[in-house]
This record gives structure tokens, sequence and C-alpha cells, in this order.
């Protein structure tokens, strides 16, 4: 978690249960939360900032080299020298620094494609934890009514001297209780609108009325067509091919400077007196360094070789992200099975099973630890219900940044 995180929390946490809700909620669907994150969050932008210093390595690659300038006096002849030293790169060599310059470039884009998916993975996640927090802040407000109404009719029933003091007293404990899960869970919403206001760039106190529901979940794509799209997009395996890339272009480089640059010297020389002597004469020669002992040998075997270990981790990789992407498949496709086994039958059935031991208690067939036993069961079922949704969310999120391509 960074600081900047940290500190939105701290405040959500200082604020009060109900600071982030003050304002009124603006409506936000997931795709809005992702296009506003791609357009606002501060990281992705820091990312992006780095296109310019990949830009001005390229002009500095296309540089041509300064000449020297050398002024002499002496007491020979001719007393005085003016002239001009300028390397002359040959052999394609500034073009193949261009290249390489290039190639880096490319991969400072593959970083920023990088940094967008996972921050299109943090946003949904961001985005279903709050629809996730606030379902549970619902079930817990309706916990708490529930037992406020149990503790109605214990009352009633003490009252009219059908049960004890006792079932009072327990009546009144559960709804201690699911007073205190309510606020703790208003809490808890607090900090996950935080969470996605700081993915989003947005004031810590916006609130938003979330338009996609905790349960959709788009068109789920075959594992084969999951696999080619992974071929195309994956980040991972388009660093590595970058990085090929640049290796490439780097032997390229190295192979480009074994051709010896020249060195071309011109100018003058003054005040020669004497016999054959002149006031002034033109000059100039050649240079050029002998590649008799160092040709680059080292440095191309050495990139040859860092090439070859590239091509085999990406071989590598595309067999890992090949498995990882059959699990997640697999393992939304449970996860989406759950879901339905929750919202189909469990679901329904335990709030059958409240609603008639609410009415049992209230006609004096049930005592008041089997309605309690009853009430927990729903909050629990009802509990796993939301821990499903969210790991169905969590595990399409895991899918879509392996693949490496939005999938709704």
């Amino acid at each position: 978690m960074n600081r900047r995180l940290a500190t939105f929390i701290i405040f959500a946490a200082l604020a009060g249960p109900h600071s982030a809700r003050a304002q009124q909620p603006q409506p936000l669907t997931l795709a809005q939360a992702l296009d506003r994150a791609e357009k606002q969050n501060l990281d992705l932008q820091a990312a992006r900032a780095q296109r310019a210093v990949a830009a001005a390595g390229i002009r500095v690659a296309g540089q041509h080299p300064n000449p020297t300038a050398f002024v002499s006096v002496l007491r020979d002849t001719p007393h005085e020298s003016l002239f001009f030293d300028q390397p002359l790169e040959v052999g394609g060599r500034r073009g193949k620094r261009i290249e390489l310059a290039k190639e880096e470039a490319a991969l400072t884009e593959a970083d920023i494609t990088s940094a967008a998916r996972q921050l299109r993975r943090s946003v949904r996640a961001a985005y279903f934890n709050l629809a996730f927090a606030r379902r549970v802040t619902a079930e817990k407000s309706g916990s708490a009514k529930l037992a406020s109404r149990l503790r109605e009719i214990a009352q009633a029933r003490f009252d009219s001297g059908d049960i004890p003091q006792l079932e009072v007293t327990q009546a009144e404990l559960e709804l201690a209780r699911a007073n205190a899960d309510s606020q703790v869970a208003h809490r808890q919403e607090d900090i996950a609108q935080s969470q996605l206001n700081v993915l989003l760039n947005a004031p810590p106190a916006t609130a938003w009325e979330l338009l996609t529901g905790l349960d959709d979940v788009p068109q789920q794509l075959s594992l084969e067509q999951l696999a080619e799209k992974a071929a195309r997009s994956n980040s991972e395996i388009a660093r590595l091919l970058g990085e090929q890339k640049v290796e490439m272009s780097r032997t390229g480089l190295f192979k480009a400077e074994r051709i010896p640059n020249l060195g071309l010297e011109f100018g003058a020389d003054f005040n020669s007196p004497g016999p054959g002597g002149f006031k002034a004469g033109g000059r100039g020669q050649l240079s050029v360094e002998l590649p008799l002992w160092n040709r680059n040998q080292g440095e191309i075997a050495q990139s040859s070789a860092t090439l070859r270990a590239l091509e085999q981790e990406t071989q590598a990789k595309r067999r890992a992200i090949a498995g990882q992407i059959e699990s997640a498949y697999y393992e939304l496709n449970a996860r989406q099975a759950e879901v339905a086994l929750y919202s189909q039958t469990l679901v329904p059935s335990t709030r059958q099973l409240e609603s008639l031991a609410e009415e049992s208690y209230k006609s004096g067939k049930a005592n008041i630890l089997t309605v309690l036993g009853v009430q927990r069961d729903v909050t629990l079922v009802e509990s796993e219900y939301l821990n499903s949704l969210l790991a169905m969310q969590t595990s399409l999120a895991e899918l879509e940044e392996i693949v490496g391509s939005p999938l709704d």
C-alpha cells in the first residue's frame, strides 16, 4: 500500500462513518471508472512521462560528434597553426544507434501498457470491493432491523407473561451486536470508497452511485479465444519480444562499430619565414583507428548469448501464460457455478427458513435460541454468497490481466 493510499484511508477512518456519504453520490459504471482512471490516475501519468525521456534518448543517439579546434604557437616554423579535427562516423554507426534508441523507446511503451493493465485490474478490484462493502453494509443493516424486530416481539411476549426476562436480554444483546456490525460495515465502506477515489484521482469525499452490479459478468470467451488474445496482448510476452528487438539492434550496433571511424583534420599554418617560406598555407590529414586487437568480439558474443536466452525465456513464458490462463479460466467457471448455487438455492432457502422461524417465535412455537441460531445461519449464508460474488469478480480481473486486453 503506497503512502497516498494510506493517507486517504486514515482520513476516512478519522472523519467518521458517514463522512464519505455526505456528498450527493455521482453515478458511475465500471466502464466510466476505467475510463476516468485511464485519463486521471497519477501513477499512469508518471509512467507516460517516460515517453519524453525515451524521445530525448532518440535525439541523443542521432547526434553527430563535435569537431575539435587546435591552435599552436611555436618557436619552430611555421610559428602559428590553426586546424580542426572532425571525427567521421562510417559503417552506419549513427543509424544503428538511432535504431537501438527507438527499440528502447518501444520498451517504454510496453512498460506503459503494462502499467495501464495493472491499473485496470486495480480499478476493477476497487470498484467491486466498494460494491461488496455496500452489499455487506445493506446486509448488516437488514440484520440490525431484524434483531430490532425480534427484540420487540420478545418484549411483547415478556409483557404478556409468555417468556422470562432472560429472552428479552438475549434479544437486546443480539441487537447490540447487530448494530456494532452495521457500524463496522459502514467504516469498511468508507475505506473502500477512499481506495477507489485514490485510483480515480478524485477528491477524498467523492461519493459514487455504482451502476454496475457485483453479479455482472461479461460474456465469457472460450479458452482458445483467450489464449489467442494473450498471444497478442500479454504484457510480459510483449516486453520479452521488445527486449529481443533491443538486443538485435544492440548486436547490429556492435558490428557497425567494428568499422573504425575516420578522423578528418584540416586547417592552416602561418608565418613560416626563410627560403621557401610562406605567410599562410593549408594543411590536412586523415587518421583511422587500426582494429587489430579489439573488434567488439566479446560484446557481440555477449549480446548474441543474451538474445538466445531471451528467446528461450519467451518460449517458457508463453507456456506459463497458457497455464495461467487455463487455471484462471477454470477458477472463474467454478466461482460462477458457486454464485449460481447460492443465488438460486441456498440464499432463498435460508431466507424462507428465517421467516418461518420468526413466525414460530411470534406464535410461541419456538424459543429465542432457535430463532437466533437460524438468523446466524442466514447471516453466514449471505456472507458466503457475497464473498463468492467478490471472488468471481476477482477471478475475472486476474484472467483479464493475464490475457492483457479487456474482456468486456
